[in-house]
């Protein structure tokens, strides 16, 4: 068995748990996903398998070797392309199906996506610097303050928190529950908030 799937955001709602609890969820199109090629510790040192998600239609424009990979799988193009480990003795090979059903309701599963780019910000949103005063005549609200002595040594050190471009990082958050999982559609109901915007691509693991 596959240990991941690939998935696009949708959105955000809200659902009653079994204890009518409301419960903030962020919904993901989970799949269906192709295997397009397998790794196996004979020949790649590992076992995994490398999938791809399959939406709307295929892309047009795709180079001779990736062509030729899709091919020998006997699968169509797909625009993204993952990697996932599989459970040991697992029998999956290129042309298989991999849906959202690998998971379960309350299932705690790993999801790894990217944030929201916010463009270049300054030091107090970017790092959440408190600020200085803001009576009158503190003439310092929102500079970021010292970044480095001027005598020794005379310049700033690498890393130092200033003004910059935000967002757009890599974030895994590791005990996501699975609130609900709707087959036929292929959608995951995940507890709580997802990096990324509405379509963004994730990726779910199992923890």
């Amino acid at each position: 068995m596959v240990k991941g799937i690939l998935a696009r955001k949708i959105g955000m709602t809200q659902v009653f748990d079994a204890k009518g609890n409301l419960v903030p969820v962020t919904v993901v199109q989970a799949g269906p996903c192709v295997v397009v090629e397998r790794r196996t510790a004979e020949r790649d040192g590992y076992e995994a398998v490398e999938i791809g998600l399959v939406e709307g239609k295929p892309p047009r424009r795709v180079t001779r070797p990736i062509a030729g990979q899709f091919a020998k799988a006997g699968v169509p193009p797909t625009r993204v392309l993952a990697e996932f480990s599989v459970a040991e003795g697992s029998e999956v090979k290129p042309g298989d199906t991999v849906l959202c059903e690998i998971f379960a309701a309350d299932e705690v599963i790993r999801v790894v996506g990217t944030s929201k780019g916010k463009g270049f910000q300054g030091a107090m949103k970017r790092h959440n610097f408190r600020g200085g005063g803001a009576a009158h005549g503190s003439m310092f609200h929102r500079a970021p303050g010292s970044i480095g002595p001027s005598a020794y040594p005379s310049r700033v050190f690498p890393g130092t928190r200033m003004a910059g471009r935000m967002g757009v990082d890599r974030v895994t958050l590791k005990r996501v529950k699975v609130v609900k999982v709707d087959l036929e559609r292929n959608l995951l109901f995940l507890r709580g908030a997802v990096p990324g915007g509405r379509k963004a691509l994730v990726r779910l693991e199992k923890a």
